[in-house]
């Protein structure tokens, strides 16, 4: 199926790796343009090169905590590609621990961050952008259900979820789409990070794997495919939405 990305611009945070890079893969395979942030300019360099360099992507180094980057990174669209399509807003994972043990600066630093510089990006973005285009935002899982340990995701996600929702219906009359992107266990940094973390790697991933129907966890591109979609001309009737990504984890119908 053509998804009609050929030439179509997409800004990606968070894409230096991961959820963000794998999505901004699979955009630039089918004919999109991009230009991908994050906070490390090597790792944002590297990316931008294995993209596919200059003709097919730019990186920024650039925090979501900055009330500057938003419109950095639309300014640097319209320069180097001259248009605007979409956003991909994605953010690394807040730290881990249970929601009565984060210390007070742990909630307020993951808030400029997680919470609002995601608000501020799509904000920013959908009001940009033309008729057709679209802004996706990767949450969590823990936006339906509280995750173990993940504390200040447990909190702030669902939030976001509201958020987006709202912002769909404000910019809906437009023509411009705004949807949530749930994933689960996909293997990503920061789920070896969480595995890690257990002491026991391998059993923590058996284990992971057992509450999983797929019975495995993602790989990145199972995500970025979906991401991609989402944000294409072909999803032209989603908006307003969450959509999981977790080899049917979630028991909510």
């Amino acid at each position: 199926m053509d998804l009609g990305l050929t030439d179509r611009v997409y800004v990606l945070t968070g894409a230096s790796r991961g959820l963000g890079y794998a999505t901004a893969e699979c955009l630039v395979a089918d004919g999109a343009r991009v230009v991908i942030s994050a906070r490390d300019a090597d790792a944002v360099a590297a990316a931008a090169k294995s993209l596919g360099g200059p003709e097919r992507a730019v990186g920024v180094t650039a925090d979501l905590a900055d009330p500057a980057t938003p419109d950095l990174l639309l300014t640097i669209a319209r320069e180097h590609f001259g248009r605007l399509d979409g956003a991909l807003v994605s953010v690394g994972g807040p730290p881990q621990g249970s929601a009565a043990t984060i210390s007070d600066e742990q909630w307020r630093l993951s808030f400029e961050t997680v919470f609002l510089g995601t608000v501020r990006t799509v904000r920013t973005v959908a009001a940009a952008l033309p008729d057709g285009g679209a802004v996706g935002l990767v949450l969590s899982t823990s936006a339906r259900g509280p995750v173990p340990g993940l504390g200040i995701s447990n909190g702030l996600r669902p939030g976001l979820v509201g958020v987006a929702k709202d912002i769909a219906d404000e910019y809906g009359p437009r023509g411009v789409r705004v949807v949530g992107l749930l994933p689960g266990r996909i293997l990503t940094d920061r789920n070896r990070q969480l595995f890690a973390a257990t002491g026991d790697p391998d059993r923590a991933r058996a284990e992971a794997e057992a509450a999983i129907p797929l019975r495995r966890v993602g790989d990145p591109a199972e995500f970025g495919r979906v991401a991609a979609f989402v944000l294409s001309p072909a999803a032209s009737y989603l908006t307003g939405l969450t959509v999981p990504v977790d080899g049917g984890a979630l028991r909510g119908l």
